[in-house]
């Protein structure tokens, strides 16, 4: 018996099979391209995704010397907020916009208007922001009106996916709830809002709570994957949400804090707990009957990439030589760095900004540049600027008062105990790894055990495969220089938010 995990990510789509002890059988990714054809735009072609999705499974089953019918059950996530439009023939009409797209502010303002703006957070527990899956239909409405009049359905990314392994079109609650066309309180699609922004309801997916099968992997999928036709899959999660049950985030008190293209701070809660400054998002979770508040940074990982990308060719090329990754030279240039970097501070906002700041105008500044100042010091001022970035989530979290006795890290930056330790350091709180690093795949593959009775629950899945291996304790001399750094980060964006826009204005 084996269960599979499938993630279509922003950089590729990773595949995990695992048995029904949790353990690791095989994982497989495929990266695909990501095109930004103008400043703060960002597009994926779907089907990349799903050339991904058959590659990896193969290569699982594979891996593991498997045939397809020892897959009992099969979850999916997936890059939140992603339009996928087809048309009357079900085929993809335009590429997708996605999550860190950020063309879409008039949008916005035009559904709050329409909508109003209270009625708009009573009705989807969160504000309309340009990262959402709303403002990007009525995007295409306004720009691209002759592909607008060929759609008939919207999806999300993972559930494109879905629709090429079933023929189905599915969702699930953790997912629709960062469309701004869903109920999150209610956990169904926001009726009223849909008719206010002329989106008929009959274009968006039935929803599911996300442990349920919602449909069966069709005989031309099996055929293109190796996997057995009739295969159930179910909801599946999110991004955020399937991460946070893949790090055993179902309880009260355990914060998990994942760095890893975009960064993400998540509480799990009993209730639609709605942060009044409107700074978290309040969305269902892939526990049924729960939801949680997250905080989410656009650039995370993403600035160190662009960093290593635009800046560290040097380590590139050392790192092709020696066969090894260049972001552990990049790492160890950024060791050589005093903490605080002598007053180097970095902003990473290079897609705009999502918490606390919801500005898709913002962008990422070095700012207290010196001729003291070297590589190490950028190096270790981009880990720095995540971390302080990630502290503003934990501290709108600490003003609602919502419990935190443990932070989980994972992602990327979690790999890295230097970005790890610069985490604990800023936030003044331990930060600690478990045994399992295989996020949002993991994830929903632990929700295909319990869709397909390996497991009675969420939170018994979780319970069974995920413990705590190793802690990362914050350094009390580093807390206090990042105490003082850390008003500085937090005013440059007061000091610099209208220059923002004027620059987007340019």
């Amino acid at each position: 018996m084996a269960l599979l995990g499938i993630d279509v990510g922003t950089s590729g789509t990773k595949t995990l099979l695992i048995d029904d002890q949790g353990v690791t059988l095989a994982s497989a990714t495929h990266e695909y391209p990501l095109s930004t054809p103008r400043p703060g735009w960002a597009e994926q072609d779907p089907h990349h995704w799903w050339e991904a999705t058959q590659v990896t499974i193969r290569a699982v089953l594979r891996q593991a010397n498997l045939p397809g019918d020892a897959v009992t059950g099969i979850g999916l996530s997936g890059q939140m907020h992603g339009s996928v439009f087809l048309d009357d023939a079900n085929q993809v009409i335009r590429p997708a916009l996605l999550w860190c797209d950020q063309r879409t502010a008039a949008q916005c303002e035009w559904i709050t208007r329409t909508v109003g703006a209270e009625r708009v957070v009573e009705l989807t527990s969160n504000p309309v922001l340009t990262g959402f899956t709303a403002p990007k239909v009525v995007w295409l409405r306004d720009h691209e009106p002759e592909n607008y009049a060929r759609v008939r359905k919207v999806l999300l990314p993972k559930d494109y996916i879905r629709y090429k392994l079933t023929g189905a079109f599915a969702t699930e609650v953790s997912d629709a709830s960062g469309t701004a066309m869903f109920n999150v309180r209610e956990r169904r699609w926001a009726g009223e809002l849909l008719d206010a922004i002329h989106v008929p309801q009959e274009w968006m997916p039935e929803c599911f709570e996300s442990y349920v099968p919602s449909a069966h992997v069709s005989a031309e999928a099996a055929a293109a994957t190796g996997l057995k036709a009739g295969t159930p899959v179910v909801g599946g999660g999110g991004d955020q949400a399937a991460g946070a049950v893949g790090n055993g985030i179902v309880e009260r008190g355990i914060i998990s804090s994942t760095v890893g293209t975009s960064g993400v701070v998540f509480s799990f809660s009993d209730d639609p707990t709605v942060d009044p400054n409107l700074r978290l998002h309040t969305f269902c979770h892939a526990v049924p009957g729960k939801w949680h508040q997250m905080g989410v940074i656009l650039s995370a990982g993403g600035s160190l990439r662009w960093y290593r990308d635009v800046l560290a060719g040097a380590e590139m090329h050392v790192a092709a030589a020696m066969g090894v990754d260049p972001y552990e030279l990049i790492s160890q240039e950024a060791k050589n760095a005093p903490v605080g970097c002598e007053g180097l501070v970095f902003l990473p906002y290079l897609t705009g900004e999502r918490t606390p700041h919801p500005d898709p105008n913002a962008r990422g500044v070095f700012f207290g540049l010196t001729l003291r100042h070297n590589r190490c010091h950028m190096a270790r001022s981009v880990l720095e600027g995540v971390g302080y970035a990630m502290r503003d989530s934990f501290e709108i979290l600490d003003e609602m008062r919502v419990p935190v006795r443990e932070v989980r890290a994972s992602g990327g930056g979690a790999r890295s105990l230097l970005w790890r330790q610069i985490q604990a350091d800023i936030t003044g709180r331990e930060h600690v790894t478990i045994n399992v690093d295989e996020g949002p795949a993991f994830g929903v593959a632990l929700l295909a055990g319990v869709g397909t009775g390996v497991w009675g629950s969420v939170a018994e899945a979780c319970r069974a495969t995920i413990e705590v291996v190793e802690n990362c304790a914050p350094i009390a001399e580093n807390t206090a220089i990042y105490n003082r750094c850390y008003p500085v980060y937090r005013n440059l964006y007061t000091s610099l938010k209208d220059q923002f826009a004027a620059v987007a204005a340019l």
